[in-house]
């Protein structure tokens, strides 16, 4: 490997490649929207479903779900008119993330909170994705071992070693310049999404016939301890909060839709659809999974072993775990890399560390553009990452404290306020009143979910 030049690009040039708002041909239809939106919710949250449906019964469980796939898309179609908005100064702006749109609509004295709760989700969401990806990696190595040894046997495996190989792909990977480059990336995971959910129904439907029985009650798992019954429905409702809102990377994923037609219907339909889609997935992978399994359902479906057989099958479907999640880390921190360094070619535009790229040729590759900034930033990003998978490798208490932590500021409250201001909603008319009446409820949602999250977390630490 050898330097061959610096190309010298003016800084204005350079930002634009870091990823700030310089003006970009965007390329992006509904199709690609649909894929970027399938590949950031439908990851880590779906394997988890059968047990929150466990814990909460069979009738609040799949309430539990539709409701949150409501909310879900109220929220972003309130987010989706946010993209495009007047500015008496400029005139029309568009809004490219969700910081933009804070910044524009509520002022610089909340953008602070915002960002804050919004990369913190945005790096606990990668946090979530090493940790599927190592227990799915393991599960792999487990089938073959109970397919040749037996089901009693004593098959035990560690994760460190499938998180650091994670990780060293992810370091590969995150050169991927921004989320206009990475359609290819997108639309590959979320087929092998499709494909692990449909072997998980598959499997639930087909053990659920072999019991000849629906297993699973009204009320869940029962439990000595009404307070742990509460604990552990509060955590499932903080898992299925995780599992749905993709609110933090809506403008972003809009950001690359061309127009016309405008850029908030096609984002509109777009996040319909993939709601659809992934509302039926979770549906039945959920319900066939606590249906074959009632009481007894694993925290991971495809990992927990009720299905040992066919062997072959539960390694495909884990397998296409690890690749969506390889793309769904991407669609999480992609908005991270494009915050930091496009403020750092903001902040230090005379810099070569920051702006400069260089020309690097790889035998039997082509020549590729290497900036020092994005290569070590996004390096240390990774490792961090990683990192702090390795300490707290606890699935189903993980996702709830994410999804319980972050679902109301930053799928409800920014949404329903920057809305209110875009559309010069006063607050006391019926639409208004509706508006933040509906943040109020969702808040009450999340204090709940974010108390029982805790509590499992800091209990499976304790075990």
């Amino acid at each position: 490997m050898a330097v061959l030049e610096n190309t010298g690009e003016d800084a204005e040039q350079q930002a634009a490649l870091l990823g700030n708002q310089i003006h970009k041909s965007k390329t992006g239809t509904i199709r690609t929207g649909i894929a970027h939106i399938i590949t950031g919710v439908i990851g880590a949250g779906v394997l988890s479903l059968g047990w929150n449906v466990a814990q909460l019964g069979w009738v609040a469980g799949p309430i539990a779900l539709l409701l949150f796939a409501g909310v879900t898309l109220v929220a972003t179609f309130l987010l989706c008119d946010c993209y495009r908005a007047p500015d008496p100064d400029i005139g029309p702006i568009v809004n490219s993330s969700y910081m933009n749109a804070v910044t524009h609509f509520l002022g610089r004295k909340q953008v602070w909170y915002c960002g804050l709760l919004q990369y913190l989700s945005m790096c606990g969401a990668a946090v979530a994705y090493i940790i599927t990806t190592s227990i799915s990696i393991r599960a792999i190595q487990k089938s073959n071992c109970y397919h040749k040894r037996g089901h009693q046997a004593s098959c035990s495996y560690g994760d460190d070693m499938y998180m650091l190989l994670f990780g060293g792909a992810q370091i590969i990977v995150s050169q991927i310049p921004d989320f206009h480059n990475m359609e290819w990336l997108s639309i590959l995971a979320a087929i092998m999404s499709f494909s692990y959910s449909t072997i998980g129904l598959g499997l639930g439907f087909a053990k659920v016939i072999g019991n000849r029985t629906i297993k699973g009650n009204i009320s869940g798992v029962p439990n000595t301890s009404t307070l742990k019954k509460l604990s552990l429905s509060f955590q499932a409702l903080g898992d299925i909060a995780f599992a749905y809102p993709y609110s933090l990377i809506v403008l972003e994923i809009q950001d690359t839709m061309k127009s016309p037609p405008p850029e908030n219907r096609s984002m509109k339909k777009a996040s319909l659809l993939a709601v659809l889609i992934t509302t039926f997935f979770y549906l039945t992978c959920a319900c066939f999974g606590y249906a074959a399994f009632g009481n007894d359902t694993p925290g991971n479906i495809l990992t927990g072993f009720g299905f040992y057989e066919p062997y072959w099958l539960i390694d495909f479907a884990n397998a296409c775990v690890v690749v969506h999640l390889v793309g769904g880390y991407q669609v999480y921190s992609q908005p991270v890399f494009a915050f930091v360094e496009g403020w750092l070619a903001k902040e230090f535009p005379n810099s070569g560390f920051v702006n400069d790229f260089h020309s690097v040729k790889l035998s039997l590759l082509p020549t590729l553009r290497v900036n020092l900034l994005r290569l070590c930033f996004r390096t240390a990003y990774v490792v961090s990452t990683t990192g702090i998978a390795m300490v707290f490798p606890y699935f189903n208490q993980v996702l709830g404290v994410l999804g319980a932590l972050g679902f109301w500021p930053l799928s409800i409250y920014f949404p329903v306020e920057m809305y209110i201001v875009q559309k010069k909603i006063n607050v006391w008319t019926t639409k208004g009143i509706l508006l933040r009446g509906f943040s109020v409820v969702c808040f009450l949602v999340s204090i709940v979910a974010l108390v029982g999250s805790i509590e499992g977390l800091v209990s499976a630490k304790l075990e």
